[in-house]
């Protein structure tokens, strides 16, 4: 078993709320990142795929084709946008770090081959972090 990582880069405006409580509850709950006016993110993510070596090319997987993916599927989705305005899967979600890093999981596992795990490490500040495995 052997893993890689690309590393990768996006900026995203976020309010963390929960239309279900009351604005006290929610002000008390999270704080600032309760700011009417949203608040951003310099995000940095980790995608770490494992699996077995391929032999022939001597890659686990090409990392180039991963690069392109992840700037297809999550930068261009996520950077510079506001994500409970901007994008469709946090409509009707609460974009908190956790939920941005089982998202960008969904979508990445659909499009990587299933003989490999994956793993996403995802960085809302340099001592935040969450990291999911599906």
């Amino acid at each position: 078993m052997i893993s890689v990582t690309r590393k990768s880069h996006f900026n995203a405006a976020h309010r963390l709320n929960n239309p279900k409580w009351s604005v006290e509850k929610n002000r008390e709950f999270f704080g600032l990142c309760n700011n009417e006016n949203y608040h951003g993110h310099n995000y940095d993510l980790d995608v770490t795929v494992s699996g077995e070596l391929d032999e022939e090319s001597g890659y686990l997987i090409d990392m180039k084709e991963l690069s392109t993916l992840i700037e297809i599927e999550i930068e261009s989705r996520f950077d510079h946008k506001n994500l409970n305005l901007d994008t469709k899967e946090f409509k009707n979600l609460n974009p908190t770090a956790e939920n941005i890093a089982i998202i960008i999981w969904n979508i990445l596992r659909k499009k990587i081959d299933e003989k490999f795990s994956l793993k996403i490490c995802l960085y809302e500040t340099s001592r935040n972090f969450v990291e999911y495995s599906g």
